[in-house]
């Protein structure tokens, strides 16, 4: 088994759990560049997203190292997301982080998210 499908071996159970649950997940994916993280209803349509990839995010992180593969602007992904889901009336999420360890940049996701005021 390869990296990849173990990934996704262990993010199935989660998400066969938030499906059940019918409630609004915040979907966290990396890469080794960037870091994405969408807000996706019960009906499998994204209603809020934000990434390292954007405009406005690769603007702020011009002047510093690591662009959009560090924790830093995983936190600034993170605040964006929750910025953009209370603005269309999304206040509770289930954390979906994808299969991926809880730690590092999608840690910084999740607390920057929370801060910002989305509950989970």
């Amino acid at each position: 088994m390869d990296k990849k499908a173990s990934r996704l071996r262990r993010a199935r159970q989660t998400r066969a759990k938030i499906v059940e649950l019918k409630v609004n997940r915040l979907a966290v994916h990396r890469t080794n560049l960037h870091i994405y993280a969408s807000i996706i209803g019960p009906d499998a349509k994204v209603l809020a997203s934000a990434s390292t990839a954007e405009v406005e995010v690769r603007q702020e992180l011009a002047g510093k190292s690591g662009k959009g593969g560090n924790t830093a602007a995983a936190a600034l992904v993170g605040k964006r997301v929750a910025e953009k889901a209370l603005k269309a009336g999304i206040a509770e999420v289930a954390f979906d982080r994808s299969g991926f360890r809880y730690h590092g940049r999608v840690k910084a996701v999740a607390e920057a998210a929370r801060e910002a005021g989305l509950k989970f």
